[in-house]
């Protein structure tokens, strides 16, 4: 079983930034497909990025460029810096974990789910 914890969700001006921390049980972290999923208000639960072992990440379109993740295995921890940050982006955002080294970017591809950060992005 793996729990995640988020943390670092907030208010912040379009324009600004803003890191996310997701902080992972469980003693095989470094072979698991690390997530993250936003949900606004009225809308589904979509894909925002991930990363598996030894890659550099995968990404949305529509954070290409503006977001980075990455992970700090040793300390089971995965990071998304979110730069350039617009109004759309405001959402709850899940940290996601999945023992398939390289799950997908559906919510169905992910077994474990953090319980969300609040993230506003205010104009």
């Amino acid at each position: 079983q793996v729990q995640l914890v988020e943390s670092g969700g907030g208010v912040v001006q379009a324009g600004g930034s803003l890191r996310l921390s997701c902080g992972a049980s469980g003693r095989t972290f470094v072979r698991y497909t690390m997530g993250w999923f936003r949900q606004a208000p009225g809308k589904e639960r979509e894909f925002v990025a991930r990363i598996s072992w030894g890659t550099s990440g995968n990404y949305a379109d529509s954070v290409k460029g503006r977001f980075i993740i990455s992970r700090d295995n040793s300390n089971n921890i995965v990071f998304l810096q979110m730069n350039s940050l617009k109004s759309e982006d405001t959402a709850v955002y899940y940290c996601v974990a999945s023992a398939r080294r390289n799950s997908g970017t559906s919510t169905d591809d992910y077994e474990y789910w953090g319980q969300g950060t609040q993230i506003t992005v205010s104009s």
